[in-house]
């Protein structure tokens, strides 16, 4: 009851607060602020300047100053107000970015990107690269369907643009913005724009910010979920003649995180020493996560990412109607996260992803407007791409044997919600031994083979990529008459892609040795000599021509390390054919066909036996057909902007993530069909009351296989916002009260939508569906002084203030030892903010 009185008069705080300002009598004389700019963005989502509305499929703008007001800080935020589009934040070095329910996250070198993110007109699509801070903007543009023709090769279904603040020649402006709150968090925001001579100018803007983590760590220590994040840019542009400009952008940021909070939602957190309990269960309370002792070199929980690039952007106006335009850029990042897997106080399983990416690209495109009925343009580019994914896991094999056995609680009949200590742990792996053994005649092994379980064994996979792809491209849009035109454009594209794989173990493991036992991996008449080896004492240094080498999750490739190879080449055509007619100058219909195509991948994986060849499957190009019907319209002489389209997707040779063990790889899901309705409005109701909103209804299921039927992974069908601007003129300045609502509905986290039926093939099945989130919407209020001019302001802001609770992922790695962990969702959070402008 305590709770929901507080949502009541939370809710019923914020009802006053618009109430008052919306009927302040003062309220009726001032015209509206910036919010209304986002009816005149001006955007390039076809490589040509347009007003939105003359763009011919479902397209969301915002500007840079929208952004600020709403105080979006990062695309988790951005997207709840973008009809079509999720994005969900494990952690900056693993996002998930879905547009109209396709995912794109993979954190594998050799895996292709479905959605496409653009900063600068240059590809950030690699998930460990993508995920940057959102500030200093003009403006972002999501462009929702296949995109390939104007995008490239990794929009398969869609594409985010982030237009940065470039530098601007002849003017000089800063500001500066401070932000503190509760659980520590401060952010520090800023830029400098400055001239050099009359053509020149160079511009720095940076956001250094921190956050506690909101999961409290019940052993000491950094919290879990912090942020650590420090992003500069510098740019400087040339603009010698109205014909000719130069823009160099540099971008570096950096993310020193504490540990992503993986929690069993199975056994209470508890000490691992005493086994005493320690906190509940459910995801949002603390955590008791631990790591394997000296794991990969003594690396703790949490996240160190590094991310830069440099772009050279070229405009030249070859003469009126001729326009040549040239992208050169460089971008790398480097990414070490550590994580407690199991999401358990024991450390049964600790794993870390070691992530690394160079990539070169150059774009040259030339554009045609005679200012006549045509225009176009036609290009090339040229993109490469090196990269690796090392992936140490470590395994205390007492605790994963007792795991394994149903053992954990160290119950055989009843599982309960309380670990042992870890002490406990060599003799309830005994007794499960002697289970195990008996029947084969051998339980007078079970004691040895315990002895010789190792509490920490490691075993590394790395995948890696060498990719040069080349494409050549041309758009054109032709006006039939002055109110319907239609356009037509086409992308070749051609890859040489080199996949790489190895594993390696530090020594063999004796529970992978006993489960190739008990899996049948060992013919029956080889077993009694395989068991009496594992009982030795020296098994772990006997040499692998003597006896397996065996791995537990993943066996070794030859000479226990070494890189085995695949060549593949890849080709396909994409294209797009659009048509709109215009109602008027500011109403438009437009209909669209679209080919988007994922190339293919060649999906890699450890031996079936120690020391064998790594197992290369090619999965077919994955292709989608998508129709499109929309309209756009500003009516009320612009004082209602309304936007919808209705879409259906058919796709081929669907490619899918499933688990393998601990490892996941690409497989082919075959059909799969997605259909559904976007619309977004704004409406100035009144000189200084604005209000807002978005809708996308995404019915995505698979057609065939083994998943048919289900649900796409991170695919609510319902998502909503609601927001609305009262804005009251005050003595020196105005109040502003902007408070926002967001709402999805019910959502699974994996293809399989935790199916017992499908998880049958886990190291320990899961018997339960409990990995879905149900609905839930989160309230958020900004209440803001501004002086007039703008040149300062405060602010008070509060995020999720009705403190709903709900996760943003659970399954992960642990589900293939049947422990599925959960991550919670931020919590309530306030704050208050300053704003100096210049």
């Amino acid at each position: 009851m305590a709770i929901l009185d507080r949502k009541t008069r939370l809710l019923a705080a914020a009802a006053m607060a618009t109430v008052w300002a919306g009927g302040h009598p003062a309220a009726q004389a001032q015209e509206a602020d910036a919010v209304g700019t986002v009816e005149d963005i001006v955007v390039t989502a076809q490589l040509r300047e347009q007003d939105p509305i003359e763009v011919p499929f479902a397209l969301t703008a915002y500007s840079g100053e929208f952004l600020d007001r709403l105080g979006i800080q990062e695309f988790d935020q951005l997207s709840a107000f973008t009809p079509g589009f999720l994005v969900q934040n494990q952690s900056p070095n693993n996002p998930g970015f879905v547009m109209r329910g396709i995912t794109s996250d993979s954190g594998a070198a050799t895996s292709e990107p479905r959605v496409s993110v653009f900063q600068d007109g240059v590809s950030i699509s690699k998930s460990r690269g993508s995920y940057v801070e959102l500030f200093d903007l003009e403006r972002i543009e999501v462009a929702k369907g296949p995109q390939s023709t104007l995008y490239g090769r990794g929009a398969l279904i869609g594409a985010v643009n982030i237009v940065q603040n470039r530098a601007r020649p002849g003017e000089t402006g800063a500001y500066a913005e401070l932000e503190a709150g509760d659980e520590g968090y401060v952010s520090v925001e800023g830029a400098l724009n400055a001239p050099v001579g009359d053509n020149a100018a160079i511009r720095l803007a940076t956001r250094m910010k921190t956050r506690d983590g909101y999961v409290e760590n019940l052993l000491g220590g950094e919290d879990f979920n912090s942020i650590d994040t420090k992003a500069f840019r510098l740019s400087g542009a040339w603009a010698p003649t109205d014909a000719v400009r130069v823009d160099v952008i540099g971008n570096y940021q950096a993310d020193q995180a504490s540990g992503t909070s993986f929690k069993s939602i199975a056994y209470a957190p508890a000490d691992p020493n005493t086994g005493v309990v320690l906190g509940d269960r459910a995801p949002w309370e603390g955590a008791a996560l631990t790591r394997g002792a000296a794991f990969d070199g003594g690396k703790s929980l949490g996240l160190d990412r590094e991310v830069w690039g440099v772009t050279a952007l070229s405009r030249i106006d070859l003469s009126p109607e001729w326009t040549l335009n040239a992208t050169t850029a460089y971008r790398e990042f480097d990414s070490y996260e550590t994580f407690d897997a199991d999401g358990v106080s024991l450390p049964i399983l600790t794993a870390a992803e070691d992530a690394h990416g160079t990539q070169w690209s150059q774009d040259l495109r030339l554009g045609f407007d005679g200012g006549g009925r045509l225009t176009g343009f036609v290009g090339a580019g040229w993109f490469q791409e090196e990269g690796y994914q090392r992936a140490p896991t470590q395994f205390d094999e007492r605790v994963a044997l007792a795991q394994l056995s149903g053992l954990l609680d160290g119950s055989p009949t009843a599982v309960g919600f309380n670990t042992l200590p870890l002490a406990a742990y060599p003799t309830v792996a005994r007794g499960a031994l002697a289970a195990l053994l008996t029947p084969l005649g051998a339980g007078a092994l079970a004691g040895p083979i315990a002895a010789n379980l190792k509490p920490a064994h490691i075993e590394t996979t790395t995948n890696s990529s060498e990719l040069t792809s080349y494409d050549v491209f041309a758009d054109a849009t032709y006006a039939f008459t002055d109110r319907f035109e239609m356009s037509a454009g086409l992308r070749y594209t051609r890859d040489d892609k080199t996949t790489g794989f190895a594993s390696s173990v530090q020594s063999r493991s004796v529970l992978g040795g006993l489960l190739a036992v008990q899996q049948g991996g060992i013919p029956a008449a080889q077993i009694p000599a395989v068991l009496a080896a594992l009982a030795n004492p020296g098994v772990l240094s006997l040499p692998a021509a003597a006896f397996p080498l065996f791995g537990l999750t993943a066996q070794p490739t030859p000479n226990n390390g070494d890189f085995v190879y695949a060549d593949s080449e890849d080709d396909g055509l994409t294209w797009r054919v659009t048509a709109r007619y215009a109602l008027s100058d500011d109403a438009n219909l437009y209909a669209n066909y679209a080919r988007g195509r994922r190339p293919e991948v060649i999906s890699a994986g450890a031996p079936s036996a120690p020391l064998g060849q790594a197992r290369f499957t090619p999965v077919a190009a994955e292709t989608v057909d998508s129709f499109e019907v929309g309209a756009k319209a500003a009516l009320m002489d612009r004082r209602l902007r309304l936007d919808g389209a209705i879409y259906r997707y058919d796709y081929q040779n669907f490619q899918t993530t499933i688990q393998d063990g601990t490892t996941f790889i690409t497989t082919n899901a075959g059909e799969a069909l997605s259909y559904g309705f976007e619309g977004q409005a704004t409406l100035q109701l009144t000189d200084t009351f604005e209000l807002f909103g978005t809708y996308g209804y995404n019915h995505s299921r698979f057609e065939a296989g083994i998943y048919d039927g289900n649900r796409f992974r991170l695919s609510p069908d319902h998502r909503a916002s609601l927001g609305a601007l009262w804005r009251t003129p005050v003595r020196g300045g105005a109040i502003e009260v902007l408070p926002t609502y967001t709402w999805q509905s019910e959502m699974f986290f994996d293809d399989d939508n935790d199916r017992p039926e499908l998880q049958g093939d886990n190291f320990v099945p899961d018997l339960i569906q409990d990995e879905r989130q149900d609905s839930f919407g989160l309230l958020n209020l900004r209440v803001r002084y501004e002086a007039d001019g703008g040149a300062w302001g405060v602010e008070a802001f509060g995020e999720n203030i009705l403190d709903e609770e709900y996760i943003k992922d659970a399954g992960n790695t642990g589900d293939g030892l049947g422990l599925p962990t959960f991550i919670a969702g931020r919590p309530a959070s306030y704050g208050l903010a300053l704003k100096l402008r210049y």
